[in-house]
């Protein structure tokens, strides 16, 4: 096994004061982990921009699309319990649905291709009209949509609520006391920093507003839950590990379709909820990552989730892949692929 820079976090902590002098937002934190280590947690910036309260462990944050993998996770568990599988369609359990609504075919679209966005349903971008839908099957297309249906059929599989199956279905066993799907509550439970948006505007004068009380019910099973990173950690630890789903089931989520093409994320694979990424530096992570107004955050490891990163940013308008990326590239790079770094100690 090659040693990792994440071995000696230095390096870490300056790529997290480069993202916030760089302008990249507020405040930025970071918490790796690794197999029979100590968890480390790094922090720059602030957490409140009047205040000047300084990031901490324990704040809550929105995760955005980061919600998927627990969606995913749900629908899988329910599938190990025979009570619906991937290849059923969508007509199955939603008639009529995407045939009115998005002039689809609920027939030719299955859980499986809703979870790993091959439905060929368009994404819903607020204030555009969407895009035709195209055949399914065909190729990986991003959609928001398809979470929300899944999130739909898990409803009306069970009788009860997304956000209360992923709680005893996750949060409870799991102890994730800060990990939780708000529906349409508007505040976010302390202790948490602010969150703050240009609003999609850019250039040095664009104005920055405080978007930390908002109702984001609208992103519902495919970007509106909120978490920790240590939640976070614990959550993505045991899927990788295995410990939440059957063989099987863990089988058809890491099973990738490829992204290229796509103008999505460059160099990933998506399964069920959760991604692969290569690194530059070469080393391939899996999990994921979630943009949601006010908020950026990550969260991947290796294949057996025996070390993890966590990172959030409590502002939207730097580059997220690239910000990422590097914090990412500093902390898994292989030791042996660069001089710098490797004695760093912290």
């Amino acid at each position: 096994m090659p040693m990792f820079h994440a071995r000696g976090h230095a390096g870490l902590r300056r790529a997290l004061d480069r993202v916030v002098a760089g302008g990249g937002g507020p405040g930025v934190v970071a918490e790796f982990r690794e197999a029979r280590s100590e968890p480390w947690f790094g922090a720059a910036g602030v957490a409140d921009m009047t205040t000047g309260r300084e990031r901490r462990p324990g704040e809550h944050f929105r995760i955005g699309s980061l919600t998927k993998a627990f969606t995913g996770t749900v629908v899988l568990q329910l599938v190990a319990e025979g009570r619906l599988t991937l290849d059923d369609t969508v007509a199955k359990w939603l008639p009529g649905v995407v045939e009115e609504h998005l002039g689809a075919d609920g027939t030719k679209i299955t859980i499986r291709r809703l979870l790993n966005h091959t439905s060929g349903l368009p994404d819903a971008v607020l204030g555009r009209e969407p895009a035709p839908p195209e055949e399914p099957g065909t190729r990986f297309v991003y959609s928001k949509v398809n979470y929300s249906l899944a999130g739909m059929i898990v409803e009306l599989v069970t009788g009860t609520t997304l956000a209360e199956e992923i709680e005893h279905r996750l949060a409870r066993p799991l102890r994730l006391a800060g990990t939780y799907l708000p529906g349409a509550e508007e505040t976010v439970r302390a202790p948490h920093a602010r969150h703050y948006s240009k609003l999609g505007e850019s250039g040095p004068g664009a104005e920055i507003h405080d978007v930390t009380e908002m109702d984001v019910s609208w992103a519902g099973a495919a970007g509106g839950m909120i978490s920790t990173t240590s939640d976070l950690h614990r959550f993505l630890n045991a899927l990788l590990g295995g410990r939440l789903l059957p063989p099987a089931q863990q089988g058809e989520m890491f099973t990738t379709v490829s992204t290229e093409g796509s103008g999505w994320v460059p160099d990933t694979g998506y399964g069920l909820g959760v991604y692969s990424q290569r690194l530059p530096c070469g080393v391939t992570l899996w999990g994921g990552g979630g943009f949601i107004q006010g908020s950026m955050s990550y969260a991947m490891g290796d294949r057996e989730g025996t070390r993890v990163l966590v990172g959030n940013l409590n502002g939207d308008w730097d580059d997220f892949q690239e910000t990422f990326a590097t914090l990412f590239e500093t902390c898994f790079r292989p030791a042996t692929s660069s001089a710098g770094d490797t004695g760093d100690t912290d």
